[in-house]
């Protein structure tokens, strides 16, 4: 049983999900730039956060799935 309900997960998903989009997005706005070394850190940490952002949804679809099985 989890300790979230259905609607809260949903929600989560899609915060996560929009947060992923706007750090796609910002990488493609760091990486073609004029001196890219000067933005190395911000390109890695947006996509060390997409990877990690990525895995929770992940965790997020076993636990809806779970929910959507025991019914």
């Amino acid at each position: 049983m989890s300790v979230y309900s259905k609607e809260e997960l949903f929600e989560a998903k899609r915060q996560i999900d929009s947060t992923i989009h706007k750090l796609t997005e910002t990488l493609k706005t760091l990486e073609p730039k004029e001196n890219p070394d000067r933005y190395n850190s911000q390109v890695t940490l947006a996509k060390r956060r997409i990877v990690a952002f990525e895995i929770a949804v992940n965790l997020l679809e076993k636990e809806l799935k779970e929910i959507y099985d025991e019914k």
